[in-house]
């Protein structure tokens, strides 16, 4: 590493850190990116994987082919463990520790079970790829084991399904769940029908998407309905095991349950040894910098940015883009001795949701649309935001190929088992 250049490490390579990242490319500095895995993720896309309608490899890339023209920036995998503020170095669990000058924090974040920790081997999260293949091959499972019970009770209950959540990713899960039931298998078992599949969205609130407006969820709710969906509001989670979940005192069988109900950052405030907010998140001032560290930018999930409104930005991926982008200028103006004191300030590009294969509700710019025209915006948006040329034409193909067969193109179940 040139020593004359100023050294930026980036803590993660999801939508923030990777748009920095491609932001600094050019600059007079030299960037390491540390990331626990060796891909760039499109978690937008991520239950799709795990409802089988497409494969890993359509929306995750190679982080080191999306960055190989940076010829100033080498891409570390590993697990970052603290931060030593007063050295100025990021802590590697193999004992290393990495040099910066500026720091970029993009570390996302985790399933928060809400106090409730032993739930997670029974309701699994979707966060990364292995865990959209854990879904998927339960799920698929689920449908063999049917294939092969005759106890009508215990089919019941391998045919049902619970999503504990009513966010986008709830809601979308719900109804690609739905539809692989009553369309892509409905005529590939003997021994039951896939259209009884009992698909139950729970929601704690008194609405789904809460964060768009009203006639948006009540469009939703219509259509999840439609689907089959059994949509429950004010619903308390009492307590998931291996045979299912108890909800407002009720107890259901069911083989698959899955978490969608709350997420919570990495660790990135204790490791600056800052008291972080309620929900886990680092306070930032409106340079996206922790309190007392100017060098320190912490962005996306990890980050509690508030708006014109003084209301918290919500974790979505246009959000931590932005402040990937904003950053990265920053530290160039910074670089180049140049003065940048105007504050990040989020552009509301507006919030989708797609239930099903051609009903979406997307709230733009004050202007609210349901169902297929909608639907038409969720793809091209989508499409657009995909990383790599090739993923978006796979992407497309399989969705073409999907709208005109209702067929699944990844239905495997994998399983690591060893080789006789």
């Amino acid at each position: 590493m040139p020593e004359k250049l100023p050294h930026v490490v980036i803590v993660g390579a999801g939508f923030g850190g990777l748009q920095a990242a491609l932001q600094l490319a050019s600059a007079r500095c030299y960037v390491t990116v540390i990331d626990r895995n060796n891909h760039h993720l499109f978690q937008p896309l991520l239950y799709q994987v795990a409802t089988a309608g497409l494969s890993p490899g359509d929306i995750a890339i190679p982080i080191r082919h999306v960055l190989r023209r940076a010829r100033n920036t080498e891409i570390l995998m590993a697990e970052v463990t603290g931060v030593d503020t007063a050295e100025k170095k990021v802590l590697l669990e193999s004992g290393r520790g990495i040099p910066y000058d500026y720091l970029i924090l993009a570390t996302g974040a985790r399933h928060s079970y809400l106090g409730h920790e032993e739930w997670e081997p029974f309701a699994p999260g979707l966060k990364s790829i292995s865990d959209a293949t854990q879904i998927r091959g339960h799920i698929l499972s689920a449908y063999e084991k049917a294939e092969l019970e005759t106890d009508p009770k215990r089919q019941q209950a391998l045919l049902t399904i619970v999503i504990v959540g009513g966010g986008p990713t709830g809601v979308e899960m719900a109804g690609s769940i739905a539809e692989l039931a009553r369309k892509a298998l409905k005529h590939e078992f003997r021994h039951f029908d896939p259209s009884h599949t009992r698909v139950i969205l729970a929601e704690a609130g008194a609405r789904i998407l809460s964060g768009f407006p009203e006639s948006l969820s009540k469009a939703a709710r219509a259509e999840l309905e439609k689907l089959g969906v059994d949509v429950r509001m004010g619903t308390r989670i009492e307590k998931i095991s291996a045979k299912g979940v108890r909800m407002n005192g009720v107890e259901l069988e069911a083989s698959t349950v899955i978490w969608a109900a709350g997420v919570q950052p990495s660790k990135a405030a204790s490791w600056l040894g800052i008291h972080s907010e309620r929900d886990g998140r680092v306070p930032v001032d409106a340079h996206l910098n922790p309190q007392g560290h100017s060098k320190i930018f912490v962005i996306g999930d990890t980050a509690k940015v508030l708006d014109t409104d003084g209301h918290p930005l919500p974790g979505l991926a246009v959000v931590a883009m932005q402040q990937g982008r904003y950053v990265a200028k920053r530290i160039r103006a910074r670089l180049s001795q140049k003065s940048r004191s105007v504050p990040f300030r989020y552009i509301d590009k507006g919030m989708l949701a797609t239930i099903g294969r051609t009903f979406s509700v997307a709230s733009i710019w004050r202007i609210n649309v349901s169902g297929w025209f909608a639907w038409l915006i969720w793809v091209f948006v989508h499409i657009m935001y995909l990383v790599g040329f090739r993923n978006r034409v796979i992407v497309i193909l399989d969705w073409m190929w999907a709208y005109v067969t209702y067929q699944r193109a990844v239905r495997l179940i994998v399983e690591d088992k060893p080789t006789r």
